[in-house]
């Protein structure tokens, strides 16, 4: 355990070569230059083929503050140009650490360079690594998903007003978003919008479509034309998002342009993007409805049957004024969702990411519907739903837990690192200062793995069902949990010394199978439980020991230990283990998920907790 390096705790790092390999970029790299602050230009030379290579003299040691990068000339129809390609020291860092003779691979654009952290590094094993596409670093499944589809890629219509705006920022959990248009009333389609507060997700906007007007329903039609053509995922557009908001009783919602673009859907010109009619400002329409009830007819109706009275009313006239006309147009088939961003109508918007994400998933290739799901920040059993997708959908590390030959001759703490990336990503929390990625986080994580296995006392007689009433008990810990005055202590020191087992090389064994189990469902329902505290706010230290010290709490974490080691009981065989060992995993994860009308109850019965200031770990 001693000779166990952290990342955090390692001052340097030595490099001992790099080599560039652009044999599937379309573009001729002319030269490179490695750039640091501490070293003047070292520029690599030229192999054979679409290669270039230098091995350093000296290793050439680097820090985690310095700037790491590599700057490449290619030659483009118009001259030659110049790129920077950055890297993260902290990744460098990881990488170094985790054993002797390591490389670190990264891949930009069709580019692979292979960075050498060993004295021992030859060109063919350089070239190895380059030709077979692997590398010594265990990479997570979500940066596969991420290289082919960084971002869930949107296009919303609707005129300025209809709450296009409000729509995005709820749905996406930013505060920053704003699709207005210009003085003008004009906005280029091809602008892409882009927050800071979420990065999994890019936005296009049109302005809808006036009555006589078809200079704009050509540009919408040759935008998702241009879109559907591109050959990479990543560029194509993954869903059409038609804003109205709804009328008033006789009133019209289909304008001309509108009902020539729905034609175009039905017909297949559109292609096979999904497009999704959305209804905006529900709760007006509710009130409407409300101050037309004939009051004496109200006297013997409870609060509910007169909550009842009145959604069944709005939805006769959802009917006649809206979905009537639409499918009549359109199809019956046309997806729609009726929604509002109102206080009190959370469950409108999950119905509308839910119907997103099955239209995306029907239509599109699987990494795309994962995206939906990763992009979006309401509807936690969409997390869930995603993370088992992940898992299931890769022949990687989660469909070979019990014996994952990637995992061979690593320490179990780094197979941890991929498996604790997979999870904290798909959630894709508003984290700017990375403490889910931290060390700090993931040795409390590991620690805890240790600490419930050790002190569990919960009645395995005693099964909790996990439905209204274990989301109230959840609710009921975290308001408890987060009064403002003092600094939350944590049952697991963090900082302190690992437990024995993480430094361990990974093998086969029915303890190391229920510690991989408990590590991923420890992780899932602490970050579940984070995404009720942090309602979509900027994550710190402090809500995320709320979120641990309320999760600890619960009989939940003792509860899924118990299913863990009873399953484990029932393995008689271990090698057969992989495929059951994640069916296990989805079960529990689908017992345990909350869904959408468990977080409207949640956010009802849950005090606000305070995330203005925070606190060391």
């Amino acid at each position: 355990m001693a000779n166990t390096v952290h990342a955090s705790t390692v001052s340097s790092c030595s490099i001992f070569g790099i080599t560039v390999d652009f044999t599937n970029w379309s573009k001729t790299i002319e030269s490179a230059e490695v750039r640091t602050s501490k070293h003047p230009p070292i520029e690599l030379e030229r192999e054979a083929g679409k290669s270039l290579r230098h091995m350093f003299d000296l290793p050439m040691v680097i820090s985690h503050e310095d700037p790491f990068s590599l700057r490449i000339r290619y030659k483009e129809s118009f001259g030659m140009k110049t790129k920077d390609i950055a890297f993260d020291p902290d990744v460098i860092f990881l990488v170094s650490s985790a054993s002797e003779g390591q490389e670190y691979i990264k891949s930009h654009e069709e580019i692979t360079i292979v960075v050498a952290l060993s004295g021992n590094t030859s060109a063919e094993q350089s070239e190895q690594s380059i030709s077979t596409g692997q590398s010594h670093t265990l990479l997570a499944t979500t940066s596969e998903i991420f290289r082919s589809c960084p971002q869930f890629r949107i296009l919303v219509i609707g005129k300025t007003g209809v709450g296009k705006s409000s729509l995005i920022n709820h749905v996406f959990g930013v505060d920053t978003m704003s699709v207005a248009h210009d003085k003008s009333g004009e906005a280029s389609i091809d602008d892409e919008f882009v927050s800071s507060q979420n990065d999994r997700f890019v936005l296009h906007d049109s302005k809808g479509f006036e009555p006589g007007e078809q200079d704009n329903l050509k540009i919408v039609r040759d935008f998702i034309g241009r879109r559907s053509a591109m050959p990479d995922l990543k560029d194509q557009l993954h869903v059409v998002l038609l804003c109205f908001e709804i009328p008033r009783a006789g009133g019209r919602l289909l304008e001309t342009g509108t009902e020539e673009f729905l034609e175009s859907k039905r017909d297949g010109t559109l292609g096979k993007v999904p497009v999704i009619v959305v209804l905006t400002k529900y709760d007006m329409l509710i009130e409407r409805m409300e101050r037309n009830l004939d009051e004496a007819s109200l006297d013997e109706l409870s609060d509910e049957e007169i909550e009842e009275l009145v959604k069944n009313k709005a939805e006769a006239e959802l009917r006649d004024t809206c979905i009537g006309p639409l499918e009549e147009l359109a199809g019956s088939d046309i997806p729609h969702a009726t929604i509002s961003t109102a206080k009190g109508y959370t469950e409108t918007l999950t119905d509308l990411i839910q119907i997103t994400e099955s239209c995306v998933n029907e239509h599109l290739v699987p990494e795309a519907a994962v995206m939906t799901s990763i992009a979006q920040r309401m509807h936690p059993g969409l997390k869930t739903e995603a993370l088992i997708k992940v898992s299931v959908g890769k022949q990687k590390y989660w469909k070979a837990l019990a014996s994952c030959p990637k995992f061979k001759n690593y320490q179990i703490q780094d197979c941890l690192r991929v498996l604790h990336t997979d999870i904290v990503d798909v959630w894709n929390f508003r984290d700017p200062h990375h403490h889910l990625h931290s060390q700090e986080f993931r040795e409390l994580m590991m620690n805890m793995v240790d600490k419930i296995q050790a002190g569990s006392t919960v009645d395995p007689t005693k099964t909790l069902t996990f439905g209204l009433s274990m989301v109230g008990t959840i609710a009921g810990i975290v308001s408890a949990l987060a009064a403002p005055a003092a600094p939350i202590v944590l049952p697991i020191a963090v900082g302190a010394v690992l437990v024995v087992w993480v430094h361990e090389v990974y093998k086969m064994s029915h303890v190391v199978l229920q510690r991989f189990m408990a590590y991923i469902m420890h992780l899932t329902l602490v970050l579940q439980t984070l995404f009720i505290v942090s309602e979509s706010r900027e994550l710190t230290r402090r809500a995320i020991k709320l979120a641990v010290n309320s999760y600890l709490a619960s009989p939940i974490s003792g509860e899924v230990l118990n299913k863990i080691q009873d399953y484990d009981k029932q393995l008689t065989i271990l090698e057969r283990a992989d495929s059951d060992t994640l069916d296990k995993i989805e079960e529990m994860m689908q017992f345990y998920k909350i869904d959408a009308a468990q977080i409207s109850n949640l956010q009802a019965n849950t005090s606000h907790v305070d995330l203005s200031s925070d606190e060391p770990w």
